[in-house]
Parts: structure tokens; sequence; C-alpha cells
């Protein structure tokens, strides 16, 4: 598996199978969980378990992350990223700096062995929204 740089649905990022690649690139603890994205609503589903009464909304929305006992995923649906997700199946990602600084293009282009720009080109953008999901309650955390 290779370490791609693209522009995700919500910033620059790094993207993998491979979360040993991913942190080696940020420079951080590999112990330290990654974000997974899904293209398709039913393979996420089988790699994490939405409670019910969050199903619908984690299906339609758009630029959120969503947190279930420890494990971030994020659902995206026709998209330019969800195009390249569809090709892995789900990939880790991660905002495309090394830990604790800013977006920068050199050190990012060292660090991975395939660049997808289209004609936008890469750009820094708002986070996604994050919410923590349980069975009763939501709370927002960024």
């Amino acid at each position: 598996m290779h370490l791609i740089l693209a522009q995700t649905d919500t910033t620059v990022g790094f993207l993998s199978q491979d979360e040993s690649l991913l942190a080696r690139a940020k420079g951080r603890p590999e112990n330290k969980p990654f974000l997974k994205v899904f293209s398709l609503f039913k393979q996420m589903t089988q790699h994490t378990r939405i409670p019910l009464k969050h199903r619908t909304w984690v299906r339609h929305a758009h630029r959120t992350t969503f947190v279930i006992k420890n494990q971030a995923f994020r659902y995206v649906a026709e998209s330019e990223h969800a195009r390249l997700v569809d090709r892995y199946g789900w990939l880790y990602s991660t905002s495309a700096n090394e830990s604790g600084k800013g977006y920068d293009s050199n050190y990012c282009k060292e660090k991975c062995d395939l660049i997808i720009e289209d004609n936008a080109g890469l750009y820094e953008a708002a986070p996604s929204s994050i919410y923590s999901l349980s069975t009763s309650k939501i709370k927002k955390l960024r």
C-alpha cells in the first residue's frame, strides 16, 4: 500500500490503508488511531456498529466525522473524494501536515508516494465537525 496525498471532502489529506505509513508521515505515535473513510454505507456498517437512532443522520451528513467507542469514521458519498475511496473500499485519513504543525506542501509531497490533484489543486479548508455517538446521546467534540 502507498501513502496518497489528495484533496479530501474537507481539506488536504494523507490517505492509506496502512496506519503505520500515516503515523510516520505525520511523526506521531503509531498507537494513536486514525479516521476511517468509507464511500459505501453498507461497507461502513460492516466495520462499525452505528446505533439505529443515528443511521439516517450519519448517512446524510456532509463534512462530518463520527466517533463511536474511540473509533472515528466518515461516510463520503457522491464526490471526487468518494470516487478515490471507492477504488480501495475504505481508507485511513488524516490531515496532510506534520503532527502539531500547519500544512506545508513541500513537506507533504516529500512524504507521499502518490499525489492526486485536480484543476482546483490542493488547498486547506475548514476541518470536519466531529460528533461522539452513543446509543442514546450525541456530543459535539468539534
